[in-house]
């Protein structure tokens, strides 16, 4: 079955709403995405298939090198929810960045047993992983490869130098 752009977005529309729904400056944030979309649920799992069938398809991932594959599926104001998503294979480190007004990350396993920056899966099949308001981090992944969903309120992230 083929996967197109418009059947990405309307999947990811349910985590866009939870994300815009959520206060990312909270520490139970990453649990109250959960809530409001489980990285495991049936919607998500959805998502992932229509991802990885994307991927092997070229519409995704068509950027970068093997250790970090990447793709803009939408800018913020293009949806409903004023969120830029980026769809992101990795087994590496990525380049330091800040988050103005925070990331929210959907990340499934894809090899190994991954962690994004330290969050491992512990064994479930997915998991959400926030980074506050103002935060910086060298995203990484170690342990395998996951593929992650980026969302960035307002599409707000700016390159950080040490």
């Amino acid at each position: 079955m083929t996967t197109t752009t418009d059947d990405l977005l309307a999947l990811l529309d349910g985590p866009m709403a939870a994300v815009a729904a959520t206060a990312l400056d909270k520490p139970d944030a990453a649990d109250a995405l959960e809530r409001a979309y489980p990285a495991d649920g049936e919607a998500a799992r959805a998502l992932h298939a229509a991802l990885c069938t994307a991927a092997e398809q070229g519409l995704i991932l068509e950027r970068g090198n093997d250790a970090l594959r990447y793709s803009r599926v939408a800018k913020p104001g293009s949806t409903a929810h004023d969120l830029s998503v980026d769809i992101v294979s990795m087994n590496a480190a990525g380049p330091r960045h800040r988050h103005p007004r925070g990331e929210a990350n959907l990340c499934w396993p894809q090899e190994g047993d991954p962690a994004f920056d330290g969050h491992g899966l512990e064994g479930r099949g997915a998991r959400w992983v926030v980074f506050p308001p103002r935060s910086v981090h060298v995203p990484s992944v170690s342990g395998g490869r996951m593929l992650i969903a980026y969302f960035l309120p307002g599409g707000e992230m700016e390159w950080a130098s040490e």
